[in-house]
């Protein structure tokens, strides 16, 4: 091999290996907006959603990620830390009644 056969084998590798990278880069924009939730079956149903508009498999799958998803956290939290109260955090404190409180 010469030098310059050896720099058009470097630039074919450097090519295809862009083409490929750019055909599998998937952007992803992680906003405070964002679900955790959401998962790569739920990617591909939308995309199916889109073209057949079948939303009953596309709404049914969300459900079902849903139902996983929150199942663990709340599994990850009882079994952490085994503190029920913790599962509610979403609950605030309320005020008493002036009768109550006196």
């Amino acid at each position: 091999m010469n030098k310059e056969s050896l720099k058009l084998a470097v630039q074919e590798f450097a090519n295809k290996s862009d083409i490929i990278w750019y055909k599998h880069l998937k952007y992803v924009n992680i906003t405070k907006h964002s679900k955790a939730w959401w998962n790569e079956d739920c990617q591909v149903k939308l995309a199916k959603y889109r073209i057949l508009d079948n939303r009953k498999m596309f709404k049914s799958t969300v459900k079902k990620t849903k139902y996983l998803f929150f199942d663990d956290k709340i599994k990850e939290i009882a079994s952490k830390n085994r503190r029920p109260w913790e599962l509610i955090n979403w609950v605030k404190k309320q005020k008493l009644l002036a009768i109550e409180a006196l």
